[in-house]
């Protein structure tokens, strides 16, 4: 657990406590941001022990402020790189709905051009079926005009057949 240091000075006297000296700064260096010690005049190496502790305790706060930065420095670049991922998904969401668009866009104009096209034909069809009606009438027609002409021409025949035979005085009473 990281505690933040209290903002005070504490201060420790000693005389003679190389023992305790170690466990009593370790036990208080987390939670305070200084620590003076006054010796009394130490015979044994309670001073050595307190230097050396208190090189430690630089060097540990200069490698716990360089995990810091190297923590920031992490972090920046996470929220950098998940930006980055952010910025690049967003552009992706982007260009798939523009090709969703531009797919749908084509779908209307193929639907237009078959539609068109079905009009077209049908058009056709109806142009073909009206010049065949056409043709018809005119076979029709045609057919009609002979057959008037024929049964003129037959009814001239029976006229000539027939006036032909009026010319003969024949007894239809006799027998031959």
């Amino acid at each position: 657990m990281n505690f933040s240091k209290i903002p005070i000075s504490c201060y420790i006297i000693t005389k003679n406590e190389s023992r305790k000296i170690e466990e009593v700064l370790n036990s208080i260096s987390s939670l305070v941001e200084e620590i003076i010690i006054i010796d009394s005049g130490s015979s044994d190496n309670t001073i050595q022990i307190a230097k050396e502790l208190v090189v430690k305790e630089k060097e540990l706060k200069i490698k716990e402020e360089n995990q810091n930065r190297k923590d920031i420095d992490l972090k920046i670049r996470e929220e950098e790189q998940k930006q980055k991922e952010l910025k690049e998904q967003r552009r992706k969401n982007k260009e798939q709905k523009l090709l969703k668009e531009e797919e749908f866009k084509q779908k209307e104009l193929e639907n237009i051009k078959i539609k068109e096209w079905e009009e077209k034909f049908d058009r056709d069809q109806k142009a073909r079926e009206h010049r065949e009606n056409l043709r018809e009438q005119r076979l029709r027609q045609k057919e009609l005009e002979k057959l008037r002409a024929f049964e003129e021409k037959e009814n001239r025949l029976e006229n000539n057949y027939s006036s032909g035979l009026e010319k003969f005085d024949i007894n239809k009473t006799k027998e031959n």
